[in-house]
Protein backbone atom coordinates (compact mmCIF):
# COMPACT_ATOMS: atom_id res chain seq x y z
CA UNK A 1 0.00 0.00 0.00
CA UNK A 2 1.01 3.72 -0.88
CA UNK A 3 3.46 5.82 1.40
CA UNK A 4 1.40 8.94 2.95
CA UNK A 5 2.35 12.25 1.68
CA UNK A 6 4.14 14.41 3.62
CA UNK A 7 2.17 16.71 5.57
CA UNK A 8 3.50 20.30 7.46
CA UNK A 9 3.30 20.00 11.00
CA UNK A 10 2.52 23.71 11.05
CA UNK A 11 -0.29 24.72 13.52
CA UNK A 12 -3.60 24.16 11.97
CA UNK A 13 -3.76 28.02 11.15
CA UNK A 14 -0.99 27.54 9.32
CA UNK A 15 -1.66 24.57 7.14
CA UNK A 16 -2.82 24.82 3.63
CA UNK A 17 -6.54 24.03 2.77
CA UNK A 18 -5.47 20.59 1.38
CA UNK A 19 -3.53 19.69 4.03
CA UNK A 20 -6.27 20.22 6.40
CA UNK A 21 -8.85 18.00 4.41
CA UNK A 22 -5.73 15.02 4.12
CA UNK A 23 -5.01 15.14 7.86
CA UNK A 24 -8.85 15.27 8.43
CA UNK A 25 -9.35 12.50 5.88
CA UNK A 26 -6.73 10.08 7.43
CA UNK A 27 -8.08 10.06 10.67
CA UNK A 28 -11.39 8.89 9.80
CA UNK A 29 -10.98 7.14 6.34
CA UNK A 30 -11.61 3.88 7.92
CA UNK A 31 -15.59 4.54 9.35
CA UNK A 32 -15.92 5.23 5.74
CA UNK A 33 -18.54 2.31 4.61
CA UNK A 34 -18.41 2.95 0.69
CA UNK A 35 -21.76 2.28 -1.24
CA UNK A 36 -19.45 1.70 -4.53
CA UNK A 37 -16.58 -0.25 -4.93
CA UNK A 38 -13.21 0.56 -7.31
CA UNK A 39 -13.65 0.19 -10.94
CA UNK A 40 -10.12 -1.30 -10.65
CA UNK A 41 -7.30 -1.59 -8.22
CA UNK A 42 -4.56 -2.12 -9.82
CA UNK A 43 -3.84 1.23 -10.28
CA UNK A 44 -4.82 4.22 -8.43
CA UNK A 45 -7.45 6.58 -11.36
CA UNK A 46 -9.04 9.61 -10.87
CA UNK A 47 -11.42 12.59 -12.92
CA UNK A 48 -13.33 9.49 -15.13
CA UNK A 49 -14.76 10.85 -18.41
CA UNK A 50 -17.18 7.94 -19.44
CA UNK A 51 -18.49 7.54 -22.96
CA UNK A 52 -20.55 5.13 -24.77
CA UNK A 53 -18.66 4.24 -27.90
CA UNK A 54 -19.54 1.47 -30.31
CA UNK A 55 -22.46 0.09 -27.41
CA UNK A 56 -19.81 0.07 -24.23
CA UNK A 57 -18.52 2.24 -22.20
CA UNK A 58 -15.11 3.22 -22.25
CA UNK A 59 -13.58 5.28 -19.38
CA UNK A 60 -10.94 7.65 -19.41
CA UNK A 61 -9.07 8.59 -16.00
CA UNK A 62 -6.41 10.35 -14.90
CA UNK A 63 -3.41 7.89 -13.29
CA UNK A 64 -2.28 8.89 -10.30
CA UNK A 65 0.96 7.53 -9.03
CA UNK A 66 3.06 7.82 -5.65
CA UNK A 67 5.37 10.40 -5.38
CA UNK A 68 7.46 11.92 -2.17
CA UNK A 69 9.14 14.64 -3.93
CA UNK A 70 6.59 17.37 -2.90
CA UNK A 71 4.17 17.90 -0.20
CA UNK A 72 0.40 18.39 -0.32
CA UNK A 73 -0.63 21.74 -1.34
CA UNK A 74 -3.35 23.86 -2.55
CA UNK A 75 -1.67 24.05 -5.70
CA UNK A 76 -1.76 20.43 -6.59
CA UNK A 77 1.88 19.87 -6.82
CA UNK A 78 1.25 16.20 -5.68
CA UNK A 79 -0.84 15.36 -8.42
CA UNK A 80 2.25 14.32 -10.26
CA UNK A 81 0.35 11.68 -12.71
CA UNK A 82 2.64 11.03 -16.48
CA UNK A 83 0.09 8.94 -18.15
CA UNK A 84 -3.37 7.95 -19.17
CA UNK A 85 -5.35 4.25 -19.06
CA UNK A 86 -8.31 3.45 -20.45
CA UNK A 87 -10.86 1.35 -19.21
CA UNK A 88 -13.49 -0.35 -20.36
CA UNK A 89 -16.47 -2.09 -18.61
CA UNK A 90 -18.34 -4.98 -20.43
CA UNK A 91 -21.97 -4.61 -21.07
CA UNK A 92 -22.78 -8.54 -20.10
CA UNK A 93 -20.22 -9.32 -16.91
CA UNK A 94 -19.59 -5.74 -15.81
CA UNK A 95 -15.80 -7.05 -15.68
CA UNK A 96 -13.54 -4.24 -16.28
CA UNK A 97 -10.54 -4.02 -18.57
CA UNK A 98 -7.82 -2.03 -18.15
CA UNK A 99 -6.31 -1.29 -21.70
CA UNK A 100 -2.70 -0.27 -20.16
CA UNK A 101 -0.67 3.01 -21.11
CA UNK A 102 -2.66 5.05 -23.60
CA UNK A 103 -0.58 8.19 -23.83
CA UNK A 104 2.56 8.86 -21.93
CA UNK A 105 4.28 12.61 -20.88
CA UNK A 106 7.18 11.35 -23.11
CA UNK A 107 5.36 11.60 -25.80
CA UNK A 108 4.23 14.86 -25.92
CA UNK A 109 6.65 16.97 -27.13
CA UNK A 110 5.20 20.86 -25.84
CA UNK A 111 4.43 19.10 -22.25
CA UNK A 112 6.38 19.22 -18.95
CA UNK A 113 4.70 17.41 -16.10
CA UNK A 114 0.93 16.85 -14.76
CA UNK A 115 -1.12 15.35 -16.88
CA UNK A 116 -4.38 15.90 -15.15
CA UNK A 117 -7.97 14.86 -16.13
CA UNK A 118 -8.33 14.20 -19.38
CA UNK A 119 -11.84 13.32 -21.80
CA UNK A 120 -12.36 11.61 -25.50
CA UNK A 121 -14.76 12.04 -28.21
CA UNK A 122 -15.77 10.19 -31.24
CA UNK A 123 -16.15 11.04 -34.42
CA UNK A 124 -15.76 9.81 -38.32
CA UNK A 125 -14.36 6.45 -37.01
CA UNK A 126 -11.65 8.67 -35.61
CA UNK A 127 -11.27 8.97 -31.33
CA UNK A 128 -9.61 12.32 -30.04
CA UNK A 129 -8.34 12.49 -26.42
CA UNK A 130 -8.12 15.70 -24.80
CA UNK A 131 -5.66 16.27 -22.01
CA UNK A 132 -4.03 18.93 -20.02
CA UNK A 133 -0.21 19.22 -19.22
CA UNK A 134 2.16 22.07 -17.98
CA UNK A 135 3.46 23.15 -21.25
CA UNK A 136 7.54 23.83 -21.12
CA UNK A 137 7.11 27.20 -19.01
CA UNK A 138 5.07 25.72 -16.57
CA UNK A 139 1.32 26.92 -17.80
CA UNK A 140 -1.32 24.73 -18.18
CA UNK A 141 -2.47 23.95 -21.56
CA UNK A 142 -5.17 21.46 -23.23
CA UNK A 143 -4.23 19.10 -25.89
CA UNK A 144 -5.61 16.59 -28.27
CA UNK A 145 -4.44 13.30 -29.47
CA UNK A 146 -5.86 11.13 -31.55
CA UNK A 147 -6.13 6.91 -32.24
CA UNK A 148 -8.08 4.46 -34.64
CA UNK A 149 -9.33 2.99 -31.41
CA UNK A 150 -11.08 4.23 -28.37
CA UNK A 151 -8.81 1.84 -26.31
CA UNK A 152 -5.67 4.07 -27.94
CA UNK A 153 -2.96 3.96 -28.52
CA UNK A 154 -3.25 7.73 -28.89
CA UNK A 155 -0.62 10.06 -30.70
CA UNK A 156 -0.54 13.86 -29.51
CA UNK A 157 -0.20 16.71 -32.15
CA UNK A 158 2.90 18.80 -31.99
CA UNK A 159 1.40 21.56 -30.02
CA UNK A 160 -1.34 22.29 -27.88
CA UNK A 161 -4.48 23.66 -28.96
CA UNK A 162 -4.36 27.28 -30.19
CA UNK A 163 -5.70 29.71 -27.23
CA UNK A 164 -6.27 26.84 -24.75
CA UNK A 165 -5.33 27.31 -21.30
CA UNK A 166 -5.88 26.25 -17.88
CA UNK A 167 -7.37 22.49 -16.83
CA UNK A 168 -10.21 19.82 -17.10
CA UNK A 169 -11.72 19.44 -20.71
CA UNK A 170 -14.65 18.22 -21.35
CA UNK A 171 -15.92 17.03 -25.08
CA UNK A 172 -20.09 17.05 -25.17
CA UNK A 173 -21.49 16.38 -28.81
CA UNK A 174 -25.14 18.18 -29.61
CA UNK A 175 -27.51 16.19 -31.41
CA UNK A 176 -26.50 18.25 -34.36
CA UNK A 177 -23.18 16.49 -34.78
CA UNK A 178 -21.64 20.28 -33.14
CA UNK A 179 -18.66 19.66 -30.72
CA UNK A 180 -17.94 21.79 -27.87
CA UNK A 181 -14.70 21.84 -25.38
CA UNK A 182 -15.39 22.96 -21.50
CA UNK A 183 -12.53 23.67 -19.33
CA UNK A 184 -11.06 25.46 -16.78
CA UNK A 185 -10.23 25.07 -12.93
CA UNK A 186 -8.49 27.58 -9.76
CA UNK A 187 -5.97 27.27 -7.82
CA UNK A 188 -3.51 24.47 -9.27
CA UNK A 189 -5.45 25.10 -12.92
CA UNK A 190 -4.22 28.56 -12.97
CA UNK A 191 -7.56 29.88 -14.38
CA UNK A 192 -7.51 33.04 -12.00
CA UNK A 193 -4.02 33.64 -13.67
CA UNK A 194 -5.73 34.23 -16.95
CA UNK A 195 -7.14 38.09 -17.49
CA UNK A 196 -8.12 39.85 -20.42
CA UNK A 197 -6.61 37.12 -22.42
CA UNK A 198 -2.62 37.23 -21.01
CA UNK A 199 -1.19 34.80 -18.81
CA UNK A 200 -0.03 36.23 -14.75
CA UNK A 201 2.55 35.29 -12.46
CA UNK A 202 0.11 36.81 -10.01
CA UNK A 203 -3.81 35.91 -9.00
CA UNK A 204 -6.38 37.97 -10.20
CA UNK A 205 -9.91 37.51 -8.06
CA UNK A 206 -12.85 40.01 -8.52
CA UNK A 207 -14.54 40.88 -5.54
CA UNK A 208 -16.19 38.78 -2.94
CA UNK A 209 -19.61 40.40 -4.01
CA UNK A 210 -18.71 40.11 -7.83
CA UNK A 211 -19.80 37.41 -10.53
CA UNK A 212 -17.23 34.33 -9.51
CA UNK A 213 -14.61 33.55 -12.44
CA UNK A 214 -16.66 31.46 -15.38
CA UNK A 215 -15.83 27.96 -16.45
CA UNK A 216 -14.51 28.64 -20.21
CA UNK A 217 -16.09 26.78 -23.60
CA UNK A 218 -15.39 27.48 -27.30
CA UNK A 219 -16.99 24.71 -30.52
CA UNK A 220 -14.69 22.23 -31.65
CA UNK A 221 -13.61 22.94 -35.43
CA UNK A 222 -14.47 20.07 -38.13
CA UNK A 223 -11.12 18.50 -37.63
CA UNK A 224 -11.48 18.29 -33.75
CA UNK A 225 -7.63 19.43 -33.10
CA UNK A 226 -8.44 23.32 -32.59
CA UNK A 227 -11.23 25.96 -31.64
CA UNK A 228 -13.98 27.26 -34.33
CA UNK A 229 -14.20 30.52 -32.23
CA UNK A 230 -13.12 32.84 -29.11
CA UNK A 231 -13.09 31.31 -25.53
CA UNK A 232 -16.34 32.15 -23.87
CA UNK A 233 -17.07 32.21 -20.50
CA UNK A 234 -19.78 29.94 -18.97
CA UNK A 235 -22.33 31.78 -16.64
CA UNK A 236 -23.93 30.30 -13.74
CA UNK A 237 -27.12 32.12 -12.23
CA UNK A 238 -28.42 32.00 -9.00
CA UNK A 239 -32.45 31.42 -8.42
CA UNK A 240 -32.84 35.23 -9.25
CA UNK A 241 -31.19 35.61 -12.54
CA UNK A 242 -27.95 37.12 -10.95
CA UNK A 243 -24.52 35.51 -11.64
CA UNK A 244 -23.26 33.29 -8.69
CA UNK A 245 -20.79 35.28 -6.77
CA UNK A 246 -17.02 34.75 -5.46
CA UNK A 247 -18.15 34.61 -2.18
CA UNK A 248 -20.83 31.69 -2.96
CA UNK A 249 -18.12 28.82 -2.61
CA UNK A 250 -21.00 26.06 -1.88
CA UNK A 251 -22.58 26.78 -5.97
CA UNK A 252 -19.52 28.68 -7.86
CA UNK A 253 -17.50 26.94 -10.07
CA UNK A 254 -14.01 25.59 -9.29
CA UNK A 255 -13.42 23.03 -12.16
CA UNK A 256 -14.06 19.40 -13.46
CA UNK A 257 -17.06 20.93 -16.13
CA UNK A 258 -18.94 18.14 -17.61
CA UNK A 259 -22.09 18.92 -19.87
CA UNK A 260 -24.95 16.19 -20.85
CA UNK A 261 -28.55 16.40 -22.48
CA UNK A 262 -31.61 15.87 -20.93
CA UNK A 263 -35.32 16.24 -22.25
CA UNK A 264 -33.92 18.29 -24.50
CA UNK A 265 -32.43 20.61 -21.81
CA UNK A 266 -28.51 21.04 -21.36
CA UNK A 267 -26.75 20.08 -17.51
CA UNK A 268 -23.96 21.44 -16.80
CA UNK A 269 -22.11 20.31 -13.83
CA UNK A 270 -19.03 20.69 -11.76
CA UNK A 271 -16.85 20.94 -9.01
CA UNK A 272 -17.12 23.53 -6.25
CA UNK A 273 -13.74 22.86 -5.16
CA UNK A 274 -12.95 23.81 -1.49
CA UNK A 275 -16.64 23.04 -0.54
CA UNK A 276 -16.32 19.33 -2.56
CA UNK A 277 -19.65 19.02 -3.99
CA UNK A 278 -20.57 17.78 -7.24
CA UNK A 279 -23.06 20.56 -8.19
CA UNK A 280 -25.01 21.44 -11.63
CA UNK A 281 -26.78 24.02 -13.37
CA UNK A 282 -29.61 23.76 -16.60
CA UNK A 283 -29.71 25.92 -19.29
CA UNK A 284 -31.32 26.07 -23.16
CA UNK A 285 -28.01 26.03 -24.62
CA UNK A 286 -24.58 24.43 -24.73
CA UNK A 287 -23.17 28.24 -23.93
CA UNK A 288 -24.97 28.73 -21.46
CA UNK A 289 -26.32 30.52 -18.96
CA UNK A 290 -27.37 28.01 -16.81
CA UNK A 291 -29.56 28.31 -13.65
CA UNK A 292 -27.74 26.18 -10.35
CA UNK A 293 -30.10 23.55 -9.12
CA UNK A 294 -28.20 21.82 -6.43
CA UNK A 295 -25.86 19.26 -5.68
CA UNK A 296 -25.52 16.17 -7.36
CA UNK A 297 -22.66 14.41 -5.33
CA UNK A 298 -22.20 14.96 -1.44
CA UNK A 299 -18.24 15.69 -0.95
CA UNK A 300 -16.30 12.12 -1.12
CA UNK A 301 -13.09 10.95 0.96
CA UNK A 302 -10.51 13.37 -0.78
CA UNK A 303 -9.93 16.79 -1.34
CA UNK A 304 -10.77 17.02 -5.10
CA UNK A 305 -13.94 15.73 -6.05
CA UNK A 306 -14.47 14.99 -10.02
CA UNK A 307 -17.13 13.62 -12.41
CA UNK A 308 -18.90 12.79 -15.40
CA UNK A 309 -22.53 11.54 -16.49
CA UNK A 310 -23.40 9.03 -18.97
CA UNK A 311 -26.69 6.78 -21.02
CA UNK A 312 -26.04 3.74 -21.26
CA UNK A 313 -28.47 1.05 -22.20
CA UNK A 314 -31.73 3.25 -20.78
CA UNK A 315 -29.57 4.13 -17.58
CA UNK A 316 -28.21 6.84 -16.55
CA UNK A 317 -24.62 6.54 -14.63
CA UNK A 318 -22.64 8.90 -12.40
CA UNK A 319 -18.83 8.21 -12.53
CA UNK A 320 -16.70 9.68 -9.58
CA UNK A 321 -13.65 9.24 -7.52
CA UNK A 322 -12.71 9.38 -4.27
CA UNK A 323 -9.56 8.28 -1.83
CA UNK A 324 -10.73 4.64 -0.09
CA UNK A 325 -8.51 2.54 -2.15
CA UNK A 326 -5.86 4.35 -0.64
CA UNK A 327 -6.85 5.15 3.10
CA UNK A 328 -7.62 8.60 2.55
CA UNK A 329 -4.67 10.15 0.57
CA UNK A 330 -5.81 12.63 -1.58
CA UNK A 331 -3.73 12.38 -4.38
CA UNK A 332 -4.26 8.51 -4.37
CA UNK A 333 -7.65 7.69 -6.08
CA UNK A 334 -10.21 5.62 -7.34
CA UNK A 335 -13.10 5.88 -10.24
CA UNK A 336 -16.44 4.78 -8.87
CA UNK A 337 -19.89 4.13 -10.37
CA UNK A 338 -23.49 4.64 -9.49
CA UNK A 339 -26.80 5.10 -11.05
CA UNK A 340 -28.08 8.71 -11.57
CA UNK A 341 -31.62 9.67 -11.22
CA UNK A 342 -33.60 12.36 -12.59
CA UNK A 343 -36.80 12.35 -11.52
CA UNK A 344 -40.18 13.93 -13.24
CA UNK A 345 -39.24 17.46 -12.75
CA UNK A 346 -35.78 16.54 -14.56
CA UNK A 347 -34.39 17.48 -11.46
CA UNK A 348 -31.44 15.21 -9.78
CA UNK A 349 -31.76 13.00 -7.00
CA UNK A 350 -28.43 14.18 -4.47
CA UNK A 351 -26.19 10.95 -4.01
CA UNK A 352 -24.15 9.83 -1.13
CA UNK A 353 -21.17 8.01 -1.60
CA UNK A 354 -21.33 6.17 1.78
CA UNK A 355 -23.59 4.19 3.80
Amino acid sequence: MAQAMKVHLNSVDELSDAERKQLDDLKKAHSYVAINKPLVTNIYTADPSAHVFGGKIYVYPSHDIETDNSSINDHGDHFAMCDYHVLSIDNETDEVTDHGVALSLDDIKWASKQLWAPDAAHKNGKYYFYFPARDLEGIFRIGVASSDSPAGPFVAEENYIANSFSIDPAVFEDDDGSYYLYFGGLWGGQLQNWHQGQYSLNDHYPDDNQPALPAKMAKLSDDMLSFAEEVKDIVILDELGDAITVADNDRRFFEASWVHKYNGRYYFSYSTGDTHNIAYAIGDSPYGPFTYQGVILNPVLGWTSHHSIVCHQGKWYLFYHDSTLSGGQTHLRCVKRTELVHDGNGKITPINAYE
